[in-house]
């Protein structure tokens, strides 16, 4: 684990302190929005529905928030903040085997410069009957524009997430937003043979208003904090089109 010092010297670790003003305005945001507490409170209480038992390890922490729903979780990211508590990298993890009931990585995945890597060593380090919980974009016919058109970070659909290689030299804080849905979808046969004991317990393709509508932490909210609660239940009624509406995809695999 590198010392504070060289964070934002190697490229493996960020991008100095750029990186820390972008983790420290988002920690403001978060204060400023209430939609998007509220969101992320529905997420974090899905997430914690299908934590197994034993010690939660997050990778990619951020803005420091899953700490709020579960306080003994491990929160680490690539850079240092003092809301975290350890420098990782989800490619090469520092611990020893079979030692975590979970890992949960929340908007992670489509930033790894090596998803195999990820998945070997999130192999190793969980315990048997632990689990990933992954949060991530998914590219539906309606959020396709907006991930391409209107989001900061990249949308390639052309990429094999199974055939990345290298982990160090690429800007964590960008990303390819296609990744999550290419490696459970066109690359899942190819996964699940590569991972045998990683078992895809869960996969569901979650909200399609309220998220986008809610301008995230870098634009303002359209969503009058009012009509919250009645678009989620009309989320609810068109759950059914959840494939063309979906802006999330939520995805537990098990260790076996």
């Amino acid at each position: 684990m590198p010392s504070q010092d060289a964070i934002g010297k190697d490229p493996k670790y960020g991008t100095g302190s750029s990186s820390t003003d972008l983790l420290g305005e988002r920690r403001d945001v978060w204060k400023s929005k209430e939609i998007l507490r509220r969101l992320y409170t529905r997420w974090y209480g899905r997430i914690g529905q299908w934590c197994s038992t034993g010690r939660t390890l997050e990778l990619g922490g951020g803005s420091g928030h899953l700490k709020e729903f579960f306080p003994k979780a491990v929160s680490t990211d690539v850079v240092y903040e003092p809301w975290l508590d350890a420098v990782v990298d989800a490619q090469t993890l520092p611990f020893k085997d079979e030692c975590f009931g979970n890992i949960v990585l929340f908007d992670v995945l489509h930033h790894l410069s090596c998803p195999v890597a990820f998945f070997q060593e999130a192999q190793r380090v969980l315990e048997i009957g632990g689990r990933i919980i992954l949060m991530e974009p998914c590219v539906s016919a309606l959020s396709y524009p907006v991930y391409r058109f209107l989001h900061h970070e990249g949308l390639c659909m052309e990429e094999n997430p199974l055939a990345m290689t290298g982990t160090t030299g690429k800007d964590p804080f960008k990303g390819n937003q296609a990744l999550p849905g290419l490696l459970f979808g066109r690359f899942r046969n190819e996964f699940v043979e590569r991972f045998q004991r990683l078992k895809i317990i869960q996969e569901r393709k979650l909200d399609f208003f309220v998220y986008p509508l809610s301008g995230g932490f870098h634009r303002p909210s359209l969503c009058p904090d009012s009509l919250f609660s009645v678009l989620m239940g009309l989320e609810h009624l068109l759950e059914p089109l959840s494939r063309f509406l979906a802006f999330r995809l939520f995805v537990v695999l098990e260790k076996t």
